[in-house]
């Protein structure tokens, strides 16, 4: 008879695999994009990096690494399934440097191209693709 990782709702889980965390937590669509993120090196752990099978517990660091932003969370709890994204914020919460370092880049973001008044015209549609080095 193999023993399975059933959990009963009396006993709350004190582990589970970071791949799977990040997929409960809403941070990826589904357990294979986490799981690819967590093998490429996107994600690590107490400042380690992990294989997706490393199993992930309350008051662990993680960092998640998307495009050029950085997300630093503290795990506060275990999650049984993936529910709804209100549920899923209850199970972290982001540092405070991680939020104010997206605050900065969001700002910059801003500040960096401001939107255009009008849309392309024929002329400047054209000068943009040649610029892009589209034919």
């Amino acid at each position: 008879m193999s023993t399975s990782r059933v959990q009963s709702p009396s006993l709350p889980c004190q582990s589970l695999r970071i791949d799977k965390w990040l997929w409960c937590a809403r941070f990826f669509k589904s357990r294979s994009q986490a799981t690819a993120a967590v093998a490429g090196g996107l994600v690590h752990v107490n400042d380690e990096r992990v294989k997706p099978s490393r199993e992930v517990r309350i008051e662990d660091r993680i960092r998640i690494t998307r495009d050029e932003a950085r997300i630093e969370l503290i795990v506060l709890g275990i999650p049984v399934r993936r529910g709804p994204a209100p549920e899923a914020r209850t199970h972290y919460v982001e540092t405070e440097e991680s939020i104010a370092a997206r605050e900065r880049r969001r700002a910059l973001q801003r500040l960096a191209a401001p939107a255009p008044m009008t849309r392309p015209d024929k002329h400047a549609r054209r000068a943009l693709r040649e610029l892009k080095g589209g034919k």
